[in-house]
């Protein structure tokens, strides 16, 4: 087939940044013969890309949207091969400049996945080994509880770029004497950070802006299902998507919680239990404050409460508030609800695991 373009130094480099920082879909105008710099524009997501392409349509300009992963793939799907006097691939990713933005890019995703700082030099000695694969290794505490994570980065096998591709987490519960562990792994969108991840293995829910397939972003609760486990020997995560029912705001006004008052402290109140936080409340009763903790419960459309000493509260209090409305029930009756509503916390956690082990585009120019 005959070359139906020809592509710029210029253009090609900038191309390997954009791919180097996960801006995989391009926007390339089919107009001109030879792409410059600023013939081809880069996204993270299929729908930017063709939104930009839909909007900037004119005599001069008309933007066709691929999918590439390295630049090889560019110049096959443009039916062009690289210039001839290009720096190599590999040449380009050994550049001193490329590498450094690697790291940097690896950097920020360890930082904002929940790890910190504290990696940041093992992380950039590794990077510049070059070696097929390397882990980093992190520890902190939640309450009493120990968590030991490892961090899995790997080389890209079509170039010298690391990706941080999964982190496995061993959690040492609190008076048990075996260990729990899981995998997550880490994708183009939201990532489940370190504490999120200790979250779901305590059993909690998680909301999260998720990517599926056609890159399409979507939200849901993530929680964790301790019956089911994938050929990994992880426990499988389920979803209960928007129509599902849920609405923790309109869940939370049913109770009568001091920082509901006040929009700041609201939306910090919000935002730490879609984290999936057990987070502490004021709850207002008998004309004082009563200071107790709450957790989103999304499977059952409701929240869970509480008491300081972190004892359920939820189904004395219900219990309670029948009787003071005089609808008397036996004990027997009573202890039958209590246990159904204890049935219906959520996931049974194991105590005990053994598992088998118009929008505008960057342009690349």
């Amino acid at each position: 087939m005959e070359n139906q373009h020809s592509i710029s130094n210029e253009a090609i480099n900038n191309i390997q940044t954009a791919l180097t920082n996960n801006r995989c879909w391009l926007a390339y105008n089919e107009i001109p013969y030879h792409l410059g710099p600023g013939d081809v524009f880069s996204f993270k997501y299929k729908e930017e890309a063709q939104e930009f392409a839909s909007n900037n349509i004119s005599e001069y300009d008309c933007f066709n949207v691929i999918h590439a992963s390295s630049v090889e793939e560019v110049c096959r799907k443009l039916h062009t091969d690289l210039p001839k006097n290009a720096i190599s691939i590999s040449s380009l990713l050994n550049n001193t400049n490329m590498n450094q933005k690697n790291f940097e890019y690896l950097r920020d995703q360890v930082k904002f996945t929940g790890f910190g700082e504290g990696l940041e030099n093992e992380l950039k000695e590794k990077v510049q080994k070059q070696t097929t694969d390397f882990t980093l290794s992190h520890q902190t505490k939640f309450g009493n509880e120990t968590v030991d994570a490892t961090l899995n980065f790997k080389k890209s096998s079509q170039s010298d770029m690391y990706f941080f591709n999964a982190y496995n987490v061993n959690l040492s519960k609190e008076n048990s004497a075996e260990n729990m562990q899981q995998t997550f792994y880490i994708n183009k969108g939201n990532n489940i950070t370190l504490k999120e991840a200790y979250n779901l293995m305590n059993g909690r829910a998680v909301n999260k802006d998720l990517t599926n397939k056609e890159g399409q972003l979507y939200n849901a609760w993530v929680q964790m299902d301790f019956k089911q486990t994938d050929t990994n020997g992880n426990y499988k995560l389920k979803q209960f998507h928007q129509n599902y029912g849920f609405d923790l705001n309109k869940e939370l006004a049913k109770h009568p919680i001091k920082e509901l008052g006040n929009d700041e402290d609201k939306n910090r109140l919000v935002s730490s239990l879609e984290k999936g936080n057990r987070q502490s409340a004021t709850f207002l009763r008998d004309g004082g404050e009563q200071k107790q903790f709450i957790e989103a419960n999304p499977q059952f459309k409701t929240i869970n409460i509480y008491d300081s000493n972190m004892q359920r509260l939820g189904n004395k209090q219900s219990k309670d508030e029948k009787q003071a409305q005089g609808e008397g029930n036996t004990i027997k009756q009573d202890a039958k609800k209590e246990s159904q509503s204890n049935d219906d916390a959520g996931p049974d956690i194991p105590t005990a695991t053994k598992k088998r082990a118009k929008k505008q585009g960057q342009s690349v120019g």
